[in-house]
């Protein structure tokens, strides 16, 4: 059965449920958790999107399309989030990395690389900053799988502020000046929307040298 658009658009902004149980019972490994969840819902996705792309056209144009709608995704949820203000940080921040893992395994795939390759998680890790080498990233994914969802110590507001801090540095260097914009919910919104779109064309244009060896 063919996906419709809504249906995809869904999948590409909407953290899944177990994934989010997932990151606030084990906020330490939220990226590697995000990451192996991320290899398995968007690897597939991103593989049957380059098979429907037109052949003829060069990668860097799917490429540079890919990030030019992730972009897109990102500013869009980014204020449609910042509406609840201080209590949907969390969630925010989650649905950013999600839409910015997204568009990795995407960039990977217009390159004629694998999205289904068990390096390509890891290698979106590196692309985000959480490790400095894409097998010390792939050993890191392969022992939070061994121990996924394991409980940290402290009640669930102590687990809900060490996932946020998780994610800040996941989603880009400046998502955390957002955090004084969002005790007011209006402007949480301008501020989302604006920081979201900017750190996801970044990690677009790293992950289009990365794999591409050509910049946005």
């Amino acid at each position: 059965m063919v996906e419709s658009a809504e249906t995809r658009s869904r999948q590409a902004r909407d953290v899944p449920k177990w994934l989010w149980e997932q990151l606030r019972a084990d906020p330490a490994r939220a990226p590697e958790h995000l990451a192996l969840a991320a290899a398995d819902v968007h690897a597939p996705a991103a593989a049957s999107w380059i098979a429907e792309r037109h052949a003829g056209r060069a990668p860097g144009t799917h490429a540079r399309a890919a990030v030019r709608r992730h972009v897109h995704l990102a500013r869009a949820t980014g204020a449609a989030m910042g509406l609840g203000g201080w209590t949907t940080m969390a969630l925010d921040l989650a649905s950013l990395a999600w839409i910015q893992s997204r568009m990795v395994f995407f960039v990977a795939a217009a390159f004629g690389w694998d999205p289904r390759d068990p390096m390509r998680p890891a290698e979106l890790l590196v692309l985000q900053g959480v490790y400095d080498d894409p097998y010390a990233a792939r050993a890191g994914l392969d022992g939070t799988g061994q121990t996924i969802a394991a409980a940290v110590v402290g009640n669930l507001g102590e687990r809900d502020e060490k996932l946020t801090a998780r994610l800040v540095r996941m989603v880009g260097g400046h998502a955390g000046q957002r955090i004084g914009g969002k005790v007011i919910p209006g402007f949480a919104s301008i501020v989302n929307s604006v920081s979201n779109g900017r750190e996801t064309k970044a990690l677009g244009r790293r992950a289009i040298a990365f794999y591409g060896g050509e910049s946005a």
